[in-house]
C-alpha cells in the first residue's frame, strides 16, 4: 500500500490530494447516513448526507438540514472533526496522509505540502522565490498548522466560555458550544450548534468579537501565521506574500464596513434601528464574515439588493492563500491590481514592497479568476433552471458555495435533490481550488522549445 501511495504521489501530487479529499467526503457521507448520526435515529436521505459531508469537509457552512436539531451527539462530533480536517487544506492534508502511510516525508510530499502555501509550485513545479514557505521549511509548516489550529481554537473557546455561562447554558453544554463555535470560526465554516443561531448573542460584542478574531486568523493562511511565529517583531523581513495578504485583507475589511454602513444604515430590517456605534460594529462584523466566515446576526435575505451584490463580491474574493477561507484569495486580487497599476504607468513588470513579481504569477491569477467565474456561471445557470428563483438570490448562494462562505438567503435549504448535488459540486470545486483542479486534469506538462511569430490582437 505504501508503494502504491508513493507511486500515485510521484505521478501527480495534486490528483493524490483530490483523491484523499474525495475519499474523506465519501467516508463522512456514509457516517452521516447512519441512524446513530441523526437525532431521531433515522437514516438521513442520501442527498442531505452528501451535501453535509461536502459542506463539512469543504468548511463551507451551507446546509440543507437544521444543524442544531437534526444531528445527534455522534453527528455533531463528526461535524466538529470534519471541519478541522477540512480546514487543514487539501494538499497539506494529503501530505500528512502520505506521511502517515509511507512513514516519511519525501521530496514529492514536501512539494505537495509546499504547494498548499504557494500554488505556483503546482502550476510550474518548484520555484526559487521565498514568497511563502521554502521547501526545506515544510516540516516546520506542518507543525505550525497543527499547533496554530489547536492554540487558536482553544484561545477562542476560552473567550467564549464565560459568555456561554452568562447566557444560562449548563457547564457541559457551555464547554461543548464554546469549542464548537471556536472551531467553526477558525475554520471559517459558520455552523451554529443552537437552534437560535447567533440571536442570543447578537448584542454581545465580546462574543462576536471573539468570533471575528477566530475568523480573521483562520482567513490569513498558515504561511502568514508561520511568518508571525518566526519573526512577528521584524515586519521588514516578512515576505511579499505576507505583506500583500495583510494589506489586502485589512483594506477589504475596512472598505466592506464602510459600504455596509452606507448601504444599510437606513434599512429598518437590518441596521436602521441601531445607533451609530452599533451600526459600525455590526457592519464590521458583516464585512469580516462575508469573506468566508459564514456567521450572521441578521437575516441575509433582508439586505438591500446593493448589499447583496457587495456581499457577492467580498465572498468571491475570499481570504488568504493556504487558509481555511475560500474564494479566489486576496493575493490573487492584489496581483491583478498590481498588474493594472503597472500597465497604467507603462511598466513592463509588477512590483510590490521593493520586489519584482514574475509574469507567470499574473497568468496564474488570471486563470484562477477565470476558472472561478466559469464555475459560478455554470452553477448559477443550472440552479436557475432547477429552482426558478430570482437571479440575485441564486447568484448569492452559488457564490457562497463556491467561496465556501456559508451565508445563505434560504435558497439552498429549499432546493430539490438535483439542485443539492449541483451546489455540493460547486463547494467541492471551490474548496479544492481551481489551480489544483486544473493541474490534476492536465495529463502532462509539455515544454515548447521554439517560438511562433508574434502578432498582437486588439484588446479592449
Amino acid at each position: 500500500m505504501r508503494d502504491e501511495v508513493d507511486s500515485l504521489a510521484h505521478k501527480s501530487p495534486s490528483r493524490f490530494a483530490i483523491l484523499v479529499f474525495s475519499a474523506l467526503i465519501m467516508v463522512f457521507t456514509v457516517l452521516f447516513s447512519l441512524p446513530i448520526a441523526a437525532a431521531d435515529r433515522t437514516i438521513t436521505p442520501l442527498h442531505d448526507a452528501v451535501f453535509t459531508a461536502v459542506s463539512v469537509i469543504c468548511v463551507t457552512g451551507l446546509t440543507t438540514v437544521d444543524m442544531a436539531t437534526h444531528w445527534s451527539a455522534f453527528g455533531n462530533i463528526l461535524v466538529f472533526i470534519g471541519v478541522n480536517i477540512g480546514g487543514i487544506g487539501v494538499l497539506t492534508l494529503a501530505s500528512l496522509m502520505g506521511l502517515v502511510i509511507s512513514r516519511r516525508l519525501g521530496l514529492r510530499a514536501k512539494l505537495m505540502a509546499a504547494s498548499d502555501s504557494n500554488p505556483s509550485r503546482i502550476h510550474a513545479g518548484p520555484v526559487n522565490e521565498g514568497q511563502t514557505v521554502r521547501l526545506g521549511e515544510v516540516g516546520s509548516l506542518l507543525l505550525t498548522v497543527a499547533i496554530s489550529a489547536f492554540v487558536i481554537e482553544v484561545s477562542v473557546a476560552a473567550l467564549l466560555f464565560p459568555r456561554m455561562l452568562q447566557a444560562g447554558a449548563p457547564l457541559g453544554e457551555a464547554v461543548w458550544h464554546s469549542f464548537y463555535y471556536a472551531a467553526m470560526a477558525f475554520t471559517n465554516t459558520g455552523f451554529n450548534p443552537n437552534p437560535g443561531g447567533l440571536s442570543p448573542f447578537a448584542d454581545d460584542y465580546w462574543f462576536l468579537g471573539a468570533l471575528m478574531i477566530g475568523v480573521f486568523l483562520g482567513s490569513l493562511g498558515f504561511p502568514v501565521i508561520y511568518a508571525f511565529a518566526r519573526g512577528w517583531r521584524k515586519p521588514r523581513r516578512w515576505s511579499v506574500h505576507v505583506k500583500l495578504t495583510l494589506v489586502t485583507t485589512i483594506a477589504l475589511m475596512i472598505l466592506g464596513m464602510i459600504f455596509y454602513i452606507i448601504l444599510e444604515f437606513d434599512n429598518p430590517k437590518t441596521f436602521g434601528s441601531l445607533n451609530a456605534g452599533d451600526t459600525i460594529f455590526q457592519s464590521l462584523f458583516m464585512s469580516v464574515m462575508t469573506r468566508s466566515g459564514g456567521f450572521a446576526t441578521i437575516e441575509v435575505s433582508d439586505l438591500n439588493g446593493s448589499s447583496l451584490l457587495l456581499t457577492d463580491m467580498l465572498m468571491f474574493i475570499g481570504g488568504g492563500s493556504a487558509s481555511t477561507a475560500g474564494g479566489i484569495k486576496v493575493t490573487t486580487l492584489a496581483i491583478l491590481f498590481l498588474a493594472a497599476f503597472a500597465e497604467a504607468r507603462g511598466k513592463q513588470e509588477m512590483e510590490a514592497f521593493g520586489r519584482r513579481i514574475p509574469s507567470d504569477i499574473l497568468r496564474l491569477s488570471v486563470s484562477v479568476v477565470l476558472w472561478g467565474a466559469t464555475t459560478v456561471a455554470v452553477a448559477s445557470i443550472l440552479i436557475l433552471h432547477i429552482s426558478k428563483q430570482p437571479f440575485d438570490v441564486v447568484l448569492f448562494d452559488v457564490i457562497s458555495a463556491f467561496a465556501t462562505c456559508g451565508l445563505s438567503t434560504g435558497l439552498t435549504a429549499d432546493l430539490p435533490p438535483e439542485g443539492v448535488y449541483v451546489m455540493a459540486a460547486t463547494m467541492f470545486m471551490g474548496r479544492v481550488g481551481t489551480v489544483t483542479l486544473a493541474a490534476a486534469l492536465a495529463a502532462s506538462h509539455s515544454r515548447q522549445l521554439f517560438k511562433r511569430p508574434e502578432e498582437r490582437p486588439i484588446v479592449g
